[in-house]
């Protein structure tokens, strides 16, 4: 069982930046693969960035490669998400997740989700 808590989201102008903490319970943090999703009203949760179990490699969504970055400490069981040039159309709830095997983007992959962190961006 892994237990996943999100913090960091606020409220930020456009051109600003956030950074994103996802802290888990539990000794096996380093066997999981770990992903950062998104969920804005009324649309689907999408793909953000995920991260190997030993951080070793990352992907990262088209829509937010080169502003956003993900990595991990396996000493802190924490996992980031650096979000840099923000935009209005970053807004939604932010989630981490885990799952344990290799990375993807499929959110319906995860086994763990934590309850979300919300992030504003104003124009």
């Amino acid at each position: 069982q892994v237990q996943l808590v999100e913090s960091g989201g606020g409220l930020v102008q456009a051109g600003g930046s956030l950074r994103l903490s996802c802290a888990a319970s539990g000794r096996t943090f380093s066997s999981y693969a770990m992903g950062w999703f998104r969920q804005a009203p009324g649309k689907e949760r999408e793909f953000v960035a995920t991260i190997t179990r030993s951080g070793d490699g990352t992907a990262h969504a088209n829509s937010v490669k080169g502003r956003f970055f993900i990595s991990r400490d396996n000493a802190k069981n924490t996992v980031y998400l650096q979000m840099n040039s923000l935009k209005p159309e970053d807004t939604a709830l932010y989630y981490c997740a885990a799952r344990y095997s290799v990375t993807h983007i499929n959110p319906k992959s995860y086994d763990y989700w934590g309850q979300g962190t919300q992030v504003t961006v104003s124009s």
